[in-house]
């Protein structure tokens, strides 16, 4: 038991070495990808969806890639399941909700 003891102190020491350039690259990726989107970035949303409502009334989504047309799915597959799956976390249980 006192040989294990004696280990933890190079165990940590070799966790924290391995784990320091993985962690590196995460703050380095986080401080670009997770920061709040810009007023020119919401602008860019309201844009967005005007262009998608006008696709809807014109007719233009019929002639999207079929590439698209999946990738489109898949997306949209996601989110709800991210959506279901939040909201079985937040009451707690799959079926109903406790009144």
């Amino acid at each position: 038991m006192s040989k294990l003891i004696a280990r933890i102190p190079v165990l940590a020491k070799s966790a924290v070495d391995s784990a320091t350039p993985k962690l590196n690259t995460f703050m380095r990726y986080a401080k670009v990808e997770l920061v709040p989107p810009t007023p020119a970035e919401v602008g860019g949303v309201a844009q967005g969806f005007n262009n998608i409502m006008k696709s809807a009334q014109t007719g233009a989504w019929k002639n999207i890639p079929v590439k698209d047309a999946w990738r489109n799915v898949l997306v949209t597959t996601e989110v709800l399941c991210w959506f279901f799956i939040g909201e079985c976390i937040g009451k707690g249980t799959f079926v109903g909700y406790q009144v």
